[in-house]
């Protein structure tokens, strides 16, 4: 059986052969060869307490996470079908949820003066790129169509008594290929792309997580049981099935699983497939290989981040280098204060504010803001004396670093030297975690600590002498 790479999306399989990402991930496509999907984004992705009209109403910040993943997958469900792809989407329960437009409307004036969000109703289906009109009901007696669906008849066979359908569909660009057994309602339907091999299959729902499928180990956790790897190996096999009959020009007829048996394969078949299994287990281990080299590539090369990022990788990447420089280092935050960074050493403690600018230099309203916090630090109880403020700026940050101009304005360092506050330029800092990298020193790593202790404005860290 040739490699297929293989992806769910919103679910997961007891299987090696299938590679799992969640409905977040804001994965593409079009480096798998068969998708499985499944749009089920309320509870887990998208989360509302909320009711209006009967149903549930998300806030401006889960209504753009909503709004973002069916964008999302709409456009990587078409491109993956446009580009010679087979998806499969299970048709899960109809989700309707009402999301924010972003308008507000306004009433009253002063003191009384309200907003109200403007809202309208969504649902999940529309991260699907093909007019579906679902409708929300539930049944299990389905049958499948007679004619142009042998492709799908192993696959049938199988999975029928597990299948059950959540919504009835309709459209003038879906072929059905699933209707109840009574009122000939469509609970499966199929769009092959008309300028290519792609295709986009509709099949009634699965139950991928059932109570037989787990089993609790001696630590109390959940592992898939025999069950579910029987479930997910077999699915497996009719899935590719399926993939091989449609991207044939000869064979329409999905190959059931009983005819792949050595007793109706030639003695070259057998070779052969032998040979193709062992190229297969040395693709996968490869691949494995790989992909631990790239994580390896990723985690070393996060340093540069120091050259370009804002907002929260850049904080995370300066608490690394702060760890890399020998502090204890962490963000903080508690009901009345959020701080970037709190990092510490037995030769003091500092507060870090974090701020990148794409095209500026770092003002002195960020200087304000560190003041702040120091203050609002001092306050509580385990605290006896100020800590040192450290304002970290990636200014100029989409600039080549040798073609930045100084990280801060003139206002800025002066207002720092007058209030014992230091400046650092990331720039400067990937200088250190550079090298410290490439060969640790204990002693640098002091020196460069001492630099932020002791340093009022800018901070220039010493040269390294090596050898």
């Amino acid at each position: 059986m040739a490699l297929k790479k293989i992806i769910s999306i919103g679910f997961e399989l007891a299987s090696e052969a299938v590679q799992h990402e969640g409905l977040d991930s804001g994965i593409s496509l079009l480096d798998w060869d068969v998708i499985l999907y499944k749009p089920n984004f309320l509870n887990k992705y998208c989360y509302s307490s909320d009711k209006y009209r009967g149903k549930p109403t998300l806030d401006d910040e889960e209504s753009h996470k909503f709004k973002q993943y069916c964008a999302h997958w709409y456009r990587e469900i078409y491109d993956a079908v446009n580009n010679g792809k087979l998806v499969i989407v299970f048709l899960s329960e109809l989700e309707e949820v009402y999301i924010a437009t972003g308008e507000k409307t306004y009433s009253g004036t002063g003191r009384n003066r309200q907003a109200t969000r403007i809202v309208t109703l969504a649902n999940n289906y529309s991260s699907i790129p093909i007019a579906l009109n679902p409708v929300a009901t539930k049944g299990k007696l389905v049958k499948l169509l007679p004619k142009g669906t042998e492709h799908l008849s192993s696959y049938w066979k199988d999975f029928s008594h597990l299948s059950f359908f959540n919504v009835v569909i309709s459209g003038e660009k879906i072929k059905p290929i699933l209707q109840t057994n009574t009122g000939g309602k469509v609970v499966g339907a199929e769009y092959h792309n008309p300028g290519g091999n792609g295709s986009l299959i509709l099949l009634p729902n699965l139950d991928f997580y059932s109570d037989e499928y787990f089993i609790e180990n001696e630590d109390g956790e959940h592992e898939w049981s025999q069950e579910a790897d029987e479930f997910s190996e077999k699915l497996v096999k009719a899935i590719i099935s399926i993939d091989k009959a449609i991207h044939s020009s000869g064979v329409q007829t999905a190959e059931p699983g009983w005819a792949l048996v050595d007793e109706y394969k030639l003695s070259n078949e057998i070779t052969i497939t032998k040979k193709v299994n062992e190229i297969e287990v040395e693709i996968k281990e490869s691949l494995l290989a790989k992909s631990l080299l790239e994580k390896q590539l990723a985690e070393l090369g996060r340093t540069r981040s120091l050259l370009y990022e804002k907002g929260k990788p850049l904080e995370h990447v300066i608490l690394d280098a702060l760890r890399l420089m020998g502090f204890t280092a962490s963000p903080f935050e508690n009901a009345d204060s959020e701080f970037d960074a709190v990092f510490v050493t037995e030769e003091g403690r500092l507060i870090g504010e974090v701020e990148g600018k794409d095209n500026k230099a770092i003002n002195v309203e960020k200087l304000r803001q560190l003041s702040m916090n120091i203050h609002e630090d001092l306050a509580m109880e385990h605290v006896s004396e100020p800590a040192k403020g450290v304002l970290f700026g990636n200014a100029y940050r989409l600039t080549p670093p040798l073609e930045r101009e100084c990280a801060f304005t003139a206002k800025c360092i002066s207002a720092a030297e007058q209030s014992s506050t230091a400046l650092v330029s990331t720039v400067e800092l990937f200088k250190v975690v550079h090298s410290l990298l490439e060969s640790p020193d204990p002693e640098y790593a002091k020196v460069c600590r001492f630099a932020l202790l002791n340093t009022s404005g800018l901070v220039i860290f010493p040269e390294r002498n090596v050898g």
